[in-house]
């Protein structure tokens, strides 16, 4: 049973490494296609700052990449047979561990006939690695919910995605990224589950260890599911990238670059914040666009101010002037999406030379 499971692990994680790849692929796609689409980026769920879309999408190719590395590095730790450990005490029988190891695909032996009957170690870092991938695909999922509304208006799912309301003729509802959100529950559940089972288990074998497999079996189709059909919805939605323009036009999403402009005329920042914390509510006041402020206005705020609000301040300003590794300019984020896309091509090439070495075994 436990040789079984390592076998079944291996060929599982295999399979959520091909769905995480070809996922990140899609993203690094639609981001090429949106490397110019601007929307603001957001912190509790309020408008902040202004981003690229390739940059925000760029953002869950980081942790689906990193998704993808938890499964491989399992595959080095499910390399050891349990096959020959016998109850727990390993067997009279002359069979040879070593031949019988690599026979089946593995390294080695497992070095203790007590350990290997009675760890599910891989199948509780297997339901780790697919709970946690699954948090970041509702995240996304989540995202998709709210930018199909009317409220945001930034992308439309198709039609193959979502589904009309049983009731009201003009809705349509994004209910494959609410299952994708909805399902993610049971893949946390699932390691709570075995880890529970597990943590008052002495050694060696005991018959609580059979429910190592309903929560193995159901993490690996929901995460398989999962990442199939996000892949399927962000292949197709349709992005409306002056919905997102519009948005980032927000005058407000410009306030930290405004009290930036304080912080190189050699103002404390804690100073340069509370100088337009005041403007801020100024403008909201009195109805007033911040580009509007001249740089006598600004100045009634703060005299460090060295020009008018609409000589400091700019959309695209914004992003370029923040050209950092791994921030908005326009060449930091292609730098990104390049590298992006040679990891996922990378990642590919290795999944498939795995592939073919398993067959030629």
């Amino acid at each position: 049973m436990a040789t079984d499971l390592a076998l079944y692990l291996r060929d599982a994680s295999f399979a959520a490494q091909h769905g995480l790849v070809e996922l990140r692929r899609v993203l690094t796609v639609r981001s090429r296609e949106h490397l110019d689409t601007v929307l603001p980026g957001y912190t509790h769920l309020q408008r902040a700052q202004p981003v690229r879309l390739a940059h925000h999408w760029l953002a869950f190719v980081e942790m689906l990449g990193r998704d993808t590395k938890r499964f491989g590095d399992l595959r080095a730790r499910l390399s050891s047979s349990p096959l020959g450990a016998g109850a727990l005490a390993g067997t009279t029988l002359p069979i040879d561990r070593e031949d019988t190891a690599r026979a089946l695909g593995f390294e080695r032996p497992a070095a203790n006939s007590l350990d290997a009957v009675s760890s599910r170690d891989g199948a509780l870092e297997f339901l780790a690695a697919g709970a946690i991938a699954m948090v970041h695909l509702s995240r996304l999922a989540e995202e998709l919910v709210l930018w199909s509304t009317a409220e945001f208006g930034f992308i439309e799912l198709a039609d193959a995605y979502a589904t009309g309301s049983s009731l009201m003729p003009q809705k349509k509802n994004p209910d494959v990224p609410e299952l994708v959100r909805g399902k993610t529950g049971r893949a946390i559940g699932n390691l709570v589950s075995l880890l529970t089972v597990m943590k008052g288990l002495p050694l060696a074998y005991n018959r609580d260890l059979q429910e190592d497999k309903e929560p193995v079996f159901d993490t690996a189709a929901t995460l398989s599911g999962a990442l199939s059909v996000m892949a399927g919805a962000l292949a197709t939605a349709r992005v409306r990238p002056t919905r997102m323009r519009e948005a980032a036009r927000d005058p407000m999403l410009l306030a930290t670059d405004l009290a930036e402009a304080l912080v190189r005329a050699r103002v404390p920042f804690r100073e340069a914040h509370e100088a337009v914390g005041r403007i801020v509510a100024h403008c909201l006041e009195k109805d007033l666009d911040l580009r509007s402020l001249t740089r006598e206005d600004l100045r009634a705020f703060h005299p460090a101010f060295p020009a008018g609000a609409a000589e400091l301040l700019s959309l695209e300003r914004a992003l370029e002037e923040r050209s950092q590794t791994g921030a908005t300019a326009r060449g930091s984020v292609l730098a990104a999406l390049e590298q992006a896309e040679r990891e996922v091509e990378a990642d590919s090439r290795r999944l498939r030379a795995l592939e073919a070495e398993e067959r030629s075994e």
